[in-house]
């Protein structure tokens, strides 16, 4: 979408602003907010603080203690965005999926608060750079990202409070793991009411048994990516509790697994032989034709300390035309269909996407500031500005997603849309769009989804599975 198209849409811009005119109480705070995100969704190919107010006709200064140290609620600007989304993105007739995943700021100098030498995912090495980690949201045809916040290092921050109040980062602001932040995100979204059937994260995510864990406490099902090097096992080993008898003669001081029983193996080894059968999915369609996948999975207790934790379904998928092998780790019951684990998992193009628009198209990467407050506002006024170009791209492409499904140029990563349809088409009406919905109509009740009763299929849908039948591919979309 060209962004000069929001010139005409600053009446809308300005009304939206208006929702969070409480949580800034003075004027001149409102009119330099308005100033931030016109500028932000202008045509500036710079929209870092000194472009923004220059081309506004206002003092940079200004601007940066608009950031910096205007008195606002930029928590309440936060949780008001979240109200929205709970408001007007929550269809029924879509499941509603959180998507988890952390990006990174290349920076210079030692100065901007949380920057340290770390792996930054913008230049693909360890690099100075700012991290933060962040709540997408997937809705049927809407995406956008909800909530973030910073990742304050442990060493080079956390410890060093004197550096930390140079950087005015309040005391009570420390080191997080950041599957801990990602947690964090989570409860605060449920606080302002945004319910989420499901929750997929990359394998830094995945491996967090703590993560995965609170997760599941939460109500919330997870497809989640896990690394290949992840042990555990395909049937659940006895174990000994504390206080058996050990060959020594000794008290077991804690849970361990019987005499006799096989350690754990790691992911990568369970399944070149033997094990389920494959399956052939269709993941999505690009302009390269559709990429498929071999799936097949089983039960599957990870290792927990050395004995099993709680029991789940490990998914391995191999691409057909070569690749790397994915594995998933998810704690739904077996009445949970398999493609719709799969729509989940490869559901997290989303985010990949929605990072791609921010940087691009908003200036999430462009910020010059220093000081905790202003990029923590930053970051809200940020997800402020991609939330607002999110609804008025759908709306002007009359319901079309937000942004195409990434094509197999980039790197295969993107999942089919509901309903699976080929790249440049579009649902014509709400009823096109039911036909292919995935139901959320399902609750999650002891940990696992009942089985979902199937609607009567459409003649189109009889010829899709007539078609894939032959072929032996099935698609994942519902």
């Amino acid at each position: 979408m060209v962004i000069q198209v929001f010139r005409k849409l600053r009446r809308k811009l300005d009304s939206f602003a208006r929702q969070f005119d409480d949580c800034i109480k003075t004027r001149p705070s409102r009119e330099h907010m308005r100033t931030y995100l016109n500028g932000q969704l202008g045509p500036l190919e710079g929209k870092s603080v000194e472009p923004i107010a220059l081309d506004a006709g206002v003092a940079p200064r200004t601007l940066q203690e608009f950031l910096s140290l205007h008195r606002w609620d930029e928590q309440g600007v936060a949780s008001r965005l979240r109200q929205l989304v709970a408001r007007d993105h929550a269809d029924p007739e879509f499941i509603r999926i959180g998507l988890i995943d952390e990006t990174s700021f290349a920076k210079k100098g030692v100065m901007t608060a949380g920057v340290q030498r770390q792996y930054c995912g913008s230049t693909g090495k360890i690099d100075n750079c700012v991290v933060s980690v962040h709540l997408g949201y997937v809705n049927g045809d809407f995406h956008s990202l909800i909530d973030g916040d910073l990742f304050l290092p442990e060493e080079s921050w956390s410890q060093d409070r004197d550096r930390c109040r140079a950087a005015n980062i309040p005391d009570d602001v420390v080191y997080r793991p950041k599957w801990q932040i990602a947690l964090e995100l989570l409860k605060r979204s449920r606080n302002d009411g945004v319910e989420l059937d499901w929750i997929t994260a990359d394998e830094f995510y995945g491996r967090s048994k703590e993560f995965r864990n609170a997760v599941s406490d939460m109500g919330i099902n997870y497809v989640v990516e896990i690394p290949s090097n992840l042990s555990g096992w395909t049937r659940m080993p006895r174990i000994q509790a504390p206080g058996a008898i050990l060959p020594s003669g000794r008290r077991s001081l804690k849970t361990r697994l019987a005499a006799g029983e096989k350690p754990a193996r790691a992911v990568s080894e369970l399944w070149e032989r033997g094990g389920p059968s494959w399956q052939t999915y269709q993941i999505k369609k690009t302009q390269k034709g559709p990429e498929i996948w071999h799936i097949r999975e089983t039960r599957f207790y990870p290792n927990n300390d050395g004995v099993p934790g709680r029991e789940g379904r490990l998914i391995i998928a191999r691409p057909a035309l070569g690749g790397d092998v994915k594995y998933f780790f998810s704690d739904a019951g077996p009445e949970v269909p398999l493609k719709r684990l799969l729509y989940v998992a490869f559901s997290r193009w989303h985010i990949e996407r929605l990072f791609q628009d921010a940087k691009g198209q908003v200036g999430f990467d462009h910020f010059e500031v220093r000081s905790y407050v202003s990029l923590i506002r930053h970051l809200v006024l940020t997800t402020l500005s991609l939330y607002f170009l999110c609804e008025q791209t759908a709306r002007l492409r009359g319901g079309k997603s937000v942004v195409d499904p990434l094509s197999g140029e980039d790197g295969g990563r993107g999942a089919a849309r509901p309903g699976g349809r080929a790249e440049g088409t579009q649902a014509t009406s709400r009823e096109g769009r039911r036909q292919d919905r995935i139901p959320a109509t399902a609750k999650r009740e002891g940990g696992v989804l009942p089985r979902q009763t199937e609607a009567a299929p459409t003649a189109q849908r009889r010829n899709r599975s007539t078609e894939s039948a032959a072929m032996s591919i099935k698609n994942i979309a519902l």
